[in-house]
């Protein structure tokens, strides 16, 4: 609880505090009211963000979560050989650093001596930027989901294990296909799981900063001053030298996280998950 009112709780009131002032060179720092949060609302560059990280969210996080399913159901099923090493395998970007992991995909997806680029040229689709402001967002997505599939594969397959053996092998004995007791059986038993991944998902995704602040210096013109929410906060309080404007749009930004977690509260209650 020290460690949550320190780290936690007292930067949140400091910062809602240093929203509600402004610092002008000449003048010093008065309370201004509400001024930083209209001009947050009103701010086009940061609902861009906000639009566009929630594009991302809704491709990134079902498709991570539908291939984590898909394999940890694989490995549940036993039919893959070898299957511990390549849960290893599956988990291994997930321990490797968000900043480690957006530069060795950078190097990767270099446009003109990265191998996919080269794999893209030799397959026909001629010169492919991957930096491109057509391809910054799809490239996002990838290494995102590079990074947390194998996160959600070791929680859904744990999940899965906890599945009452006696459950299986009653639909076995009936003559259930491994699809059925996956889709029918396994996949309503686990559903819990899936929307707490869900939501602690996207609320991960809400808060995207490292990947494109990453891929940024390998091209400034798709990434620019406010392509996430956080990335505004953050070009604003630290690149603009504005903390109390940067204060208010973290202070917005964590408001709409907030609504929707209790949304996604509520859901669950009402799914039964909550009393």
């Amino acid at each position: 609880m020290l460690a949550l009112a320190l780290f936690m709780l007292v930067p949140t009131v400091y910062a809602i505090y240093d929203s509600l002032r402004t610092t002008r060179l000449i003048g010093g720092t008065h309370y201004s009211g509400f001024a930083n949060y209209r001009t947050v609302l009103h701010s086009a560059q940061f609902w861009d963000g906000v639009r566009r990280v929630l594009v991302f969210t809704a491709i990134q996080v079902p498709v991570t979560i539908a291939l984590a399913f898909f394999f940890a159901a694989l490995f549940d099923a036993g039919v893959v050989k070898y299957g511990r090493f390549f849960r290893t395998v599956f988990f291994m970007p997930f321990a490797v650093p968000g900043v480690v992991a957006a530069v060795m995909w950078s190097f990767l997806l270099l446009p003109d001596f990265g191998p996919y680029a080269k794999l893209m040229h030799g397959l026909g689709f001629g010169h492919v930027d991957f930096f491109s402001s057509r391809l910054i967002l799809p490239t996002i997505v990838i290494i995102v989901i590079w990074e947390w599939t194998g996160y959600n594969v070791t929680v859904l397959y744990t999940s899965l294990k906890s599945v009452p053996r006696h459950v299986t092998e009653a639909a076995v004995m009936d003559g259930a296909k491994l699809s059925t007791i996956i889709l029918r059986l396994k996949l309503p038993m686990v559903r819990p799981t899936i929307v707490m991944l869900l939501f602690l998902n996207t609320v991960g995704a809400l808060q995207l900063f490292t990947e494109p602040s990453i891929l940024a210096a390998f091209q400034p013109q798709a990434v620019d001053y406010g392509f996430t929410p956080s990335l505004y906060v953050y070009n604003t309080a630290v690149g603009s030298g504005d903390y109390n404007l940067g204060a208010a749009a973290a202070v917005v930004l964590a408001l709409i996280i907030g609504v929707l977690s209790l949304g996604a509260f509520a859901v669950r209650k009402r799914a039964g998950e909550f009393r």
